[in-house]
């Protein structure tokens, strides 16, 4: 299937090219010289920057893009998961005999055409991508990176270098993990994130062995207990297993970053000073720390350029401060990825003489997921002072009524006393607009459309902090 794909000059065409991960593909194509189009629902920066790279862009789906674009040689279709076959594109499609990639076909195809460095896991696929793919840039190794966020060192979600690497986020959400093979394969941890394609930990796991046999050299955290046990990859590291090829000691979590000794089995390389917070990036910091002496860098180099390493879009994204108010955008959508957000939002909010409290707003991302892990959400918001719970973002999944969001607050509200629901992102903004204070730190968490509400929010309070009246000066 791989060998199918054709990249001599056949066109390409996307179906839903404004998602984050189909985008990115797409731009390696334009920036190759590929004719690319692509079809969305709407205008987005992405689109327009693919539209400004030479992608034709459809604005609507249906299957007049198609008959549009297949004019002489039928494209290369592509796809996601998201992309129903009832779409009347893509049945258009079918019908003219176009060839039908899954997103996953494209990137794997790619990736045979480099020295490929795919990093899995549950979590810390986009930060640590976006961070090898730093480090690599940085270094002066020029790879192409595909990763499922935005980064403002290479203006995007992907970067087409002239190097011999290729640096992807890997995704095992709907088992299409399996189709990847790599010269270097990085497992950050492995749990059940997806019910709504595996039923049981054992599947998940299965896919990433599966994963892990196809890649020449393994590099994981053996923090996971999953990991560790059925991974076994030839390349470890851990935050406080000694026995790990790469580990830490004295280390120092702060409110403007971590600061550690990088030890190389048994070795001490010298002290890393991350800008980015908590525990699971300093974890993340050292699978990059891996890679970039598996390629051959020294550890001088690979600290100062983490150093100036400032994190994905949406991880923590530190979005603006107004009326003395901290407003912060996170991706976290699952229990675990709550619980080490809010620790590094609690580790900044008590940085000051006078602690911010810390402000969780969530938006539960699929129905699946907050069904199955109903209990460990209700448990993951210790942290914060304040919760904020909204409507479930349903992400495509249809509502079978056997969770809402409100019931998802009220399993909240009986392990936190100040927690509420707000139907809605409307309701949640008045709330906000109504209930924050000078010196929070409000956090938005979700996968969904929450952070639409932040724009809003930050003009309210702009508007307030203008009309404060000015210090008198004596």
């Amino acid at each position: 299937m791989l060998d199918a794909v054709d990249f001599s000059g056949r066109p390409f065409h996307f179906i839903g090219i404004g998602g984050i991960g189909m985008s990115a593909l797409a731009q390696v194509l334009t920036q190759r010289m590929l004719p690319v189009s692509g079809s969305d629902l709407a205008s987005s920066n992405i689109t327009q920057r693919l539209e400004a790279q030479g992608a034709q862009i459809f604005l609507t789906q249906g299957a007049a893009n198609i008959t549009q674009v297949a004019q002489g040689v039928l494209p290369q279709v592509v796809c996601s998961t998201a992309i129903n076959p009832g779409n009347s594109e893509y049945r258009a499609a079918v019908e003219l005999g176009c060839p039908i990639f899954h997103r996953s076909d494209l990137l794997a195809a790619l990736m045979k055409q480099y020295q490929g460095i795919a990093i899995a896991g549950t979590h810390g696929k986009t930060t640590t991508s976006s961070m090898v793919g730093y480090l690599l840039l940085k270094a002066g190794l020029d790879p192409t990176i595909v990763i499922g966020g935005e980064v403002n060192a290479w203006a995007g979600n992907a970067h087409v270098g002239k190097g011999v690497h290729f640096v992807a986020e890997a995704d095992e959400s709907d088992g299409s993990l399996v189709k990847h093979s790599a010269q270097i394969g990085v497992i950050t941890n492995i749990e059940l994130d997806h019910p709504d394609h595996y039923t049981t930990l054992e599947q998940v796991i299965d896919t990433f062995q599966i994963f892990a046999s196809q890649c020449q050299q393994v590099i994981g955290c053996i923090d996971s207990p999953a990991v560790k046990e059925f991974i076994q990859p030839a390349i470890t590291y851990s935050l406080w297993q000694s026995t790990a090829d790469y580990t830490v000691d004295q280390v120092a979590y702060g409110a403007d970053g971590t600061s550690a000794l990088i030890i190389e089995r048994g070795q001490v390389l010298g002290r890393l000073n991350l800008p980015i917070l908590g525990k699971h990036n300093l974890s993340n910091a050292l699978a990059a720390i891996a890679i970039g002496r598996l390629v051959g860098l020294e550890f001088s180099q690979i600290a100062s350029i983490l150093a100036t390493f400032e994190g994905a879009r949406r991880r923590f994204e530190h979005r603006g401060e107004y009326n003395h108010i901290l407003f912060i955008d996170d991706y976290g959508h699952h229990p675990s990825e709550i619980q080490v957000t809010l620790a590094a939002a609690r580790l900044r909010a008590e940085s000051t003489t006078d602690p911010r409290r810390v402000v969780a707003v969530f938006q539960p991302h699929r129905y699946s997921r907050t069904l199955t892990f109903l209990s460990e959400f209700a448990e993951s918001f210790g942290n914060a002072d304040v919760v904020i719970t909204t409507d479930i973002y349903s992400a495509g999944e249809p509502d079978l009524g056997q969770v809402t969001g409100q019931q998802l607050a009220d399993a909240i509200a009986t392990h936190h006393p100040h927690s509420t629901y707000q139907p809605s992102l409307q309701t949640v903004s008045a709330y906000l607009m109504e209930t924050l204070l000078p010196g929070d730190l409000v956090l938005f968490l979700g996968a969904g459309n929450l952070n639409r509400v932040i724009p809003e929010l930050m003009a309210f309070y702009q508007k307030i902090e203008q009309k404060q009246p000015m210090p008198s000066l004596r």
